[in-house]
């Protein structure tokens, strides 16, 4: 319910208003059903605009440190990412990574939306970078379509570092839905997982017109760290 209020009559009438989003594909969203949208990810706003396009709620995975703010500021953010539906995951590695594998399967056999990032962390470059296999292997293991999402001119609004957004229109393209059945039972092959990682990856690239980077997001964070 709170999250249909603050889309419909809260939040999503002044975002409307002011970044005037567009978008393109709308229809290859199915109406019912579990399903993952797959999207590159060039801002904070990203979890914003793509749920502000579609009819049907999704739900993200996102990282626990957005709900352990401290302060007002803290609470609010947490309070807004709760009411969005949106779930927090640990993103350390290891157990933590099974658990969050764990989560988003849930949410899918609930016949629920539910958006990843392949690219694991938001681009630091505006560049699209090479996928984790995770959202592989959740794909076969629930045996749902991957539809692949471009979000546009959206690290305009929100820049990496930014505190404040900065009005700009954002667009949301979405591709055909990606069938990977032929995959089942396979979940356990690296080779396989990578393979249809890239292919989620690519068809993302295709719809942003992004330059490609085949180096995780991760890795030029580090790289651009240690520059500075």
């Amino acid at each position: 319910m709170t999250y249909f209020f603050l889309k419909n009559f809260v939040l999503g009438p002044v975002l409307r208003l002011l970044f005037r989003p567009w978008s393109r594909g709308t229809e290859h969203i199915p109406k019912n059903g579990g399903a993952i949208l797959a999207s590159n990810h060039l801002s904070f706003v990203d979890s914003i605009f793509l749920p502000l396009k579609l009819r049907r709620p999704v739900t993200f995975l996102a990282k626990s440190e957005y709900f352990n703010g401290k302060g007002l500021r803290g609470a609010l953010i947490k309070w807004f990412f709760i009411s969005t539906g949106q779930i927090p995951i640990d993103r350390s590695g290891g157990k933590a990574s099974e658990d969050s594998l764990n989560t988003g399967l849930g949410v899918l056999e609930r016949g629920l939306l539910l958006g990843i990032y392949p690219e694991g962390t938001r681009s630091p470059n505006s560049d699209m970078h090479r996928g984790r296999t995770g959202i592989a292997r959740m794909a076969l293991e629930a045996g749902v379509p991957v539809i692949p999402v471009a979000m546009i001119d959206t690290d305009k609004v929100q820049p990496l570092g930014a505190k404040y957004p900065k009005i700009h229109r954002v667009g949301v393209v979405i591709g055909e839905p990606l069938d990977f059945s032929r995959f089942a039972g396979m979940e356990g092959e690296r080779a396989v997982l990578r393979s249809v990682t890239d292919q989620i990856v690519y068809n993302i690239h295709r719809l942003s017109n992004q330059k490609y980077e085949d180096v995780y997001a991760s890795t030029v964070k580090s790289r651009l760290a240690r520059a500075e």
